[in-house]
């Protein structure tokens, strides 16, 4: 799988040593260079790129301004690279897969891209998977039930839930790997996640936060409690079919009687 790249920077310099780091990644290819917005958005319209790297501020059009212009196109996947940290928020709620601070470091580039790969993985066999339902469909439709009723339950495709989460706490952005929620309370408007060694506060009703985590791993055992079930070691049984959840940290949730459901997945 070769990785179809733009660099977009307004300083020479900055280009050139990104794509001097990148050559060490034989799946990346550098199909095109731009140096301003205008450039860009001409570059990835003609090229249809898989990746950007996109500097934030440059003349005219800024980096936000690119994604922008591109709302007409499917856009590629974008990794923002600039000198100033102020602009992490703004990137993030772009849905930027990565934010890197000049110079860019080897290390760091790697983890970006190790991303990349896994975004550009999924979105290939979602595509893969739809082109045949497609097939099916035209040629073989009893198939193509038969395919849907085997599908995950309630039509969860696994693709289409959160792998990281982007939390700002106290003025920072914190990226958090889903694996490693244990669990989630809720105090009103805001969530609390509890990853094991740290507790993070996200903006966020309990509702909406549920549709962007997988429902085979993570479930609500209390009215304002969500517990990833991979992270459970013992269930301990309570008075009146109520029991707790002990988990790899030590932490006990009690799980209430109307979500005991839950609960049955570990017994059976």
């Amino acid at each position: 799988m070769t990785i179809r790249t733009v660099l977009v920077d307004d300083e020479p310099l900055a280009t050139q040593g990104l794509q001097l780091r990148l050559e060490a990644h034989d799946d990346v290819e550098v199909v095109a260079t731009a140096a301003n917005g205008r450039e860009a958005i001409r570059a990835i319209k003609t090229h249809k790129p898989d990746l950007v790297f996109l500097d934030i501020q440059m003349p005219g059009f800024d980096g936000f301004s690119v994604i922008q212009g591109l709302m007409d196109v499917e856009p590629p996947l974008f990794v923002f690279v600039t000198a100033y940290g102020d602009h992490a928020l703004r990137a993030f709620e772009a849905q930027a897969v990565d934010y890197l601070m000049k110079p860019v470091e080897e290390d760091r580039l790697a983890a970006t891209l190790d991303r990349v790969r896994q975004r550009l993985s999924e979105k290939r066999s979602a595509e893969e998977a739809g082109r045949l339902k497609e097939a099916l469909a035209e040629h073989a439709p009893e198939a193509a039930e038969e395919l849907a009723e085997a599908g995950t339950p309630e039509g969860h495709a696994p693709d289409r839930y959160e792998k990281m989460i982007n939390i700002k706490d106290q003025g920072q952005i914190f990226r958090v790997d889903v694996d490693t929620i244990e669990r989630i309370d809720a105090a009103g408007d805001y969530m609390c996640i509890q990853t094991g060694e740290n507790t993070l506060i996200l903006r966020e009703t309990m509702k909406d936060l549920e549709k962007r985590l997988d429902p085979r791993r993570f479930q609500r055992v209390h009215r304002s409690t969500i517990v990833n079930l991979d992270l459970v070691r013992q269930v301990k049984p309570h008075t009146n079919g109520e029991c707790f959840l002990v988990l790899d940290s030590g932490a006990q949730v009690k799980v209430s009687r109307s979500y005991r459901d839950v609960v049955a997945r570990f017994v059976h």
